[in-house]
This record gives structure tokens, C-alpha cells and sequence, in this order.
């Protein structure tokens, strides 16, 4: 999840140069946004209870965290533009207004299936809270008001995402899963009412959307996400696998080519040849992968390998999102005093990387400091980075293309979360299973689907069918995480050493 300010849609308004009293907005923009982070991280903590209240089986619970990411990623941008023509507090109505049907919907739902849809309706309307409220903000303030104002919009994110797994956590144990999409349902029913007291503003005169662009780009994600959900359930090698990764290749080219042939392109192409925003791109993957993808994994391996509970493992996660929190404001008075930026970026490249190798001594019955340390260390390296790579993305480029930079970045953000958040599941599925396939087991107790369960943290029923087991699958569970998290490792080392040597010229931050 980024800062706001780096979706901030550009160009002059035409609306009438009013301006009322500024902190209503600032209150309702704050109710409203904290909503976006609450469930991007607190969604993770839900989906064994999910399914085992709903089954569904490992890939209809991934589409609950990733149709809500691939369906914001693939809608950003049109949102932004949407909002300009035709009002950003009516764009702001329509995204909120979608969010509370699909929050009614997933509260009432008696299919995973159901579900799923409903969060990438709920995905849609984050894009469009985020896009409309930003550019409602920058409306509202000018000078050095709007930079603490997106300043306080920043904090609010970044603590709905710090705190998004322990409120679900503790909501969920208390009563169940549902309530705490009920609590996020009263959230945006507060925002929609506070939008009572915001200013209609728009700028007819903003760039229009490439929808065939958007449209490439969206099915080139869906088919690679397809892709790797299905990889560990018909195999990688199987016809239907490689089917979907071709798909999503063409349409990648596809996509590309357009993109270099359009006159309004979703993406300038060309910006990639700075070597700052090419860079602060490619940390994406890592920071994808080594937060939201632990992010995902986290709670699964809380509850097969910890033993825990929903309430104890959200108190757990805090270890690596408070951090997260509370670093930003440092890595940004760094890169203020001068700091190289390669060197920030190699910094919390690194903290991720030692944080995933500390996490390869974590186990079942390690004391508390063993988990502690690696998941602090973590949640610092992805704090070092929240604090300079949104400004950095933008800074990059002249002022008149920071609006389609600040879109380029968020959307390649969230379709690498979303990306890694599927891997990082298929991955544990297939480690698991091609070690249960190895492994003496009872003659019911079927390996593809003990993998699918222990991957999607689905485990109560699954110990309590296979008692003797436990300890086996848990042992199996435990292995799979390091082996992901030995991956997380490799890539962090590539990410570093890719990141000293484009910016190697560079002897401050832009």
C-alpha cells in the first residue's frame, strides 16, 4: 500500500476556486482511506476460518486476497481520470458506495465463490476512494497545509495497515470472520456520510484513459495469476498451466506494443529509461515478496506450526507491521540529509533479506525472540523503504509527467503484490505436497489436499481428523515457509546488487 500523495491526479481544476474550511475534508479523507490498508492487511488473518466455515479448497481462498489487488491494480488509473471528468466527490461516492455492497455482500455470503466477487468489487471501489479522495485533498489545501495534510493521510495509512491483522485478529476471536467485514462496513458507511461535507471539484481538461491498454493489461494479469494458482493443482508442466502463462505473455506484448503505438497511452514506456524509476520499479518485486507475500504466509504458519489462535497470531503480526509504521520517517530524514538514495533502497532491501533468513530458524517451539527478531527486522526494512520510494518514483521525472509516473508506480505496486501473494502460496502447495508425496501417510489422508489446507492455513479440522499427523504436517508446513523464505533471501541479494549498480552514478537523491 503507498502513500496517497503519489496518486495525486495532475492538472489545474475548473471547478470554482472555493474553499470552505479545510478540516472537514482532512476528517472525512482520513475515515475514508484507512479503509484501503485495513484490507489489504487484515483480509491474510481470515481465510482459514473462511474456509473452514465455507471450504472452496486453496484457490477460491486466494481469490479473496487477490481479486481485491488485481481488480484495484487493473482500475487505479481509471479511476483517477474518471474522477477528474466527472467530479471526484461523485467518483468518491460511487467507489465508497461500491465497497459497502460488497462488504454486505461477503458479510451474507454462502460460497467462497461469493466472496470473491465481492472483494474485487471491494478492490474497484478502493481505487476509486484513494484516486477521488487524494485529488480532493490537494483541492482543499495549498502550500505547506498540503503537505502535512497528506502528511496525516500517510500516518492513518500506514497504522490501517499495521493494525489491519491484529483488529481482524482480535474481532474474529472474539465473535467470527464476518463481524470483521461488518467492521470495515461501518468505516465506509461513516466515510459516505462525512462526504456530505466535501467540495465537488474536477479538471476536464486531464488526459483521457487508454481503456484498450487497460484492458491488455488486466487479462495479462489475470491469466499469469490464473496461471499460478493453478500451477501446483494441475501442475507446471500440465497443458492448462502453460496455456495461461502463454496467454498472459501475449497479451503482455500486446499490451506493450500498443502502448508504443497509442497517443494516450496507460503507460509511458519511456520513463523506464530513467534509471531511478526503472530502479524504484524493480524494488517493487522484492517488496512485494518479502512483505505482502510474508504478509500472506504469516498466518497460516502461526496457526499449523505456532499452534495459535487468530487472536495471538494478529498480536504476532504487529512484530513486522509496527515497524513498518514507525521507520518511514527516518529513512525520509536520511534521504533529507543527503543520503544517497541507492543506499536507502540497498539498506531496506537488506534489512528484508537478513529478516527472511532469520525467519528460516523459526519453528514450532522456538522462544518468542526467534520470530520477534526477524519479523522487527523486516517490518523496518519495508519501512526504509515506504519512506523514500514513492517520493522517489516521482522525483524522478519532470513535473509534467509525475502523474503518470505516480500512476505507473502504484499500479506495477499493486499487481506485484498481487502476484506475490499468489507465488508465494503456490509455492508452500507445491513444497508441501512434493514432500507429503514422499512421506508414509494414511491411506485417506490425501497429500494434494493436506498441502491445499496447511498452505491456506485451513488446519483445525484437518489435526483434529489426523491426530497422529499433526506433528508431521506441521514439521512439512515449517518447511516449505524456509524454503520460501530462502527465496526471499536470493532475491533480496539480486534486488541490492541491481540497485548499487543502475544507481552507482548517483551520489544523492533527486
Amino acid at each position: 500500500m503507498t502513500s496517497t500523495e503519489s496518486v495525486l491526479p495532475t492538472g489545474a481544476d475548473d471547478t470554482p476556486a472555493h474553499r470552505g474550511p479545510s478540516w472537514p475534508v482532512l476528517a472525512v479523507a482520513a475515515v475514508a482511506v484507512v479503509i484501503v490498508p485495513l484490507g489489504v492487511s487484515g483480509t491474510p488473518l481470515l481465510l482459514p476460518a473462511i474456509g473452514t466455515d465455507l471450504g472452496g479448497g486453496l484457490a477460491p481462498l486466494q481469490w479473496v486476497v487477490n481479486a481485491y489487488n488485481v481488480a484495484a491494480a487493473s482500475t487505479m488509473l481509471a479511476t483517477g481520470v474518471l474522477a477528474d471528468q466527472y467530479g471526484r466527490r461523485r467518483i468518491f461516492r460511487l467507489g465508497a458506495g461500491l465497497y459497502l455492497v460488497s462488504l454486505l455482500a461477503t458479510i451474507l455470503a454462502q460460497d467462497t465463490l461469493v466472496i470473491d466477487v465481492a472483494r474485487a468489487a471491494a478492490g474497484i471501489g478502493a481505487g476509486a476512494i484513494v484516486t477521488s479522495m487524494t485529488a480532493i485533498v490537494a483541492n482543499a489545501f495549498d502550500g505547506p497545509a498540503r503537505a502535512k495534510a497528506f502528511g496525516l493521510v500517510g500516518v492513518v495509512i500506514g497504522a490501517g495497515l499495521a493494525l489491519g491483522p491484529t483488529i481482524s485478529g482480535v474481532i474474529a476471536q472474539l465473535l467470527d470472520w464476518r463481524a470483521v467485514f461488518g467492521f470495515h462496513a461501518v468505516i465506509v458507511a461513516v466515510g459516505l456520510l462525512g462526504s456530505l461535507l466535501l467540495p465537488e471539484s474536477r479538471n476536464r481538461e486531464g488526459s483521457r484513459f487508454d481503456f484498450p491498454g487497460a484492458g491488455l493489461f488486466t487479462v495479462a494479469l489475470l491469466l499469469l495469476t490464473i496461471g499460478t494458482i493453478e500451477g501446483p493443482q494441475s501442475g507446471w508442466a500440465g497443458a492448462r498451466t502453460i496455456a495461461l502463462f502463454a496467454g498472459a505473455a501475449l497479451a503482455f506484448v500486446l499490451f506493450v506494443v500498443h502502448e508504443r503505438r497509442t497517443r494516450n497511452p496507460m503507460f509511458e514506456l519511456s520513463l523506464f529509461s530513467n534509471r531511478q524509476f526503472l530502479t524504484v520499479n524493480l524494488v517493487n518485486i522484492e517488496f512485494a515478496f518479502g512483505f505482502i507475500g510474508l504478509l500472506l504466509l504469516l498466518p497460516a504458519f502461526l496457526f499449523s506450526v505456532g499452534g495459535l489462535g487468530n487472536g495471538a497470531a494478529g498480536l504476532r503480526i504487529l512484530l513486522l507491521t509496527v515497524p513498518i509504521f514507525l521507520v518511514p520517517m527516518v529513512s525520509g530524514r536520511l534521504s533529507a540529509a543527503g543520503m544517497p538514495l541507492r543506499l536507502i533502497l540497498a539498506g531496506g532491501l537488506t534489512l528484508i533479506g537478513a529478516g527472511a533468513f532469520g525467519l528460516t530458524f523459526a519453528e514450532g517451539d522456538s522462544p518468542l525472540w526467534v520470530l520477534a527478531l526477524p519479523l522487527i527486522v523486516t517490518g523496518a526494512g519495508v519501512g526504509v523503504l515506504n519512506g523514500v520510494m514513492d517520493g522517489a518514483a516521482v522525483g524522478s521525472v519532470p513535473n509534467t509527467s509525475a502523474g503518470m509516473a505516480a500512476g505507473m508506480f502504484n499500479t506495477i505496486r499493486l499487481a506485484a503484490e498481487s502476484l506475490a501473494s499468489v507465488v508465494v502460496v503456490a509455492l508452500v502447495a507445491s513444497f508441501v505436497h512434493t514432500r507429503l508425496a514422499q512421506t508414509p501417510l494414511p491411506s485417506d489422508l490425501n497429500a494434494a489436499t493436506a498441502a491445499d489446507e496447511l498452505a491456506s492455513g485451513d488446519v483445525k479440522h484437518l489435526f483434529a481428523q489426523y491426530p497422529d499427523q499433526a506433528h508431521t504436517l506441521a514439521s512439512v508446513h515449517a518447511s516449505a515457509f524456509h524454503q520460501v523464505m530462502w527465496i526471499s533471501v536470493v532475491l533480496a541479494a539480486v534486488s541490492v546488487a541491481a540497485v548499487l549498480l543502475l544507481l552507482r552514478r548517483q551520489d544523492s537523491p533527486r
